[in-house]
């Protein structure tokens, strides 16, 4: 079953549940904190974006965990292949990063002695300043970014757990074109020929979960193509988060499965992975080119991550049941576990 949201209203109900539980392809829900029946604390809100070509990506975060905010970046080159991580840890932020209750208005803006963040609205895009002190030894970051050509559809679901009050509301931009650049210390990098995407994440998510993600955007057929794909939290009885992109339209899918190859039971991320469909819409195989991986664990908060950057090949069935060739997209699938 896949239960599409279709009327305008609040996102929780008076007692802090999902209103209605299902997908759609905008925020047709209206989020709000002050809705929220649990404490400060256990709210987790984040902004992610992701912005990459041929050879190099970057990512960047802000997000508000209640008990601990993040401030990170990452710049991700495919041709070496390398990649640099750096994450700034807050504590107690709980609403004072005031991210905005929806992804289509309100500025982000963030500023200390070791980060500055600029997140803003522009006509049909946004536009990303990013700066890091000492981001790789003593050299700083400084991103610039301009997205534009906002696709006309979006995945967006609303996720009940298995426990009162507690709920996830996503959504995921696939498709931005993007340009811009990024300076390490002297050396900067102009990506030409970009894209990126969102994901703007509200809601109040239980102690442990493991979750699983990809995505990848280019073109196909001479069209703008993308794709999102994940599942393993939450009850998703009422709608999964896997969707189509082709020339800025949804087509909806049932149930993805990743399958990580496994080596002495363990997951090998560097193996070829393969994913499958329930309905039979998404065939694809996966070759690695990296892992971002990083691990956290100061006991009571731990997170475990594995985002690996390669390129799907196979089919993708649009939903007038047009079946479009992929080949050799770039992209990445992770699995994340966390307890926070």
């Amino acid at each position: 079953m896949q239960n599409r949201i279709e009327n305008k209203g609040k996102l929780l109900n008076s007692d802090g549940n999902l209103a209605e539980c299902g997908y759609s392809t905008s925020l047709i829900k209206e989020y709000d904190r002050a809705d929220i029946k649990k404490r400060a604390s256990r709210i987790k809100e984040w902004d992610y974006y992701l912005i990459y070509n041929d050879n190099y990506a970057v990512a960047l975060t802000i997000a508000d965990n209640g008990y601990m905010g993040m401030l990170s970046a990452s710049v991700i080159d495919f041709d070496k292949p390398g990649e640099r991580t750096k994450s700034i840890m807050t504590f107690f932020p709980m609403g004072k990063f005031r991210l905005p209750k929806s992804s289509a208005v309100g500025d982000i803006h963030y500023c200390s002695k070791k980060v500055r963040i600029d997140f803003c609205h522009t006509n049909g895009g946004r536009k990303l300043r990013f700066w890091m002190k000492n981001f790789s030894r003593k050299d700083d970051l400084d991103v610039n970014f301009t997205l534009s050509n906002e696709p006309a559809d979006s995945m967006v679901i609303a996720t009940p757990f298995n426990k009162p009050k507690h709920f996830y509301y996503n959504q995921k931009i696939i498709g931005f074109a993007a340009k811009g650049n990024f300076k390490v210390g002297a050396k900067e990098v102009q990506l030409d020929n970009a894209r990126g995407l969102l994901d703007w994440g509200r809601g109040v998510w239980t102690y442990r979960n493991t979750w699983y993600w990809g995505a990848a955007m280019g073109k196909v057929a001479g069209k703008e193509f993308g794709f999102n794909i994940g599942y393993g939290f939450g009850d998703t009885s009422a709608a999964t988060e896997n969707m189509l992109f082709y020339a800025g339209k949804a087509h909806k899918l049932d149930q993805v499965v990743f399958i990580i190859p496994q080596i002495n039971n363990k997951d090998d991320f560097m193996s070829p992975w393969t994913f499958t469909s329930s309905d039979g819409r998404f065939e694809m195989d996966f070759v690695p080119i990296i892992n971002r991986h990083a691990n956290a664990d100061i006991g009571i908060i731990c997170s475990k991550q594995n985002q690996v950057f390669g390129r799907f090949s196979g089919k993708a069935i649009l939903d007038d049941g047009t079946e479009l060739v992929i080949n050799n997209l770039l992209g990445f699938a992770e699995k994340v576990y966390n307890k926070w």
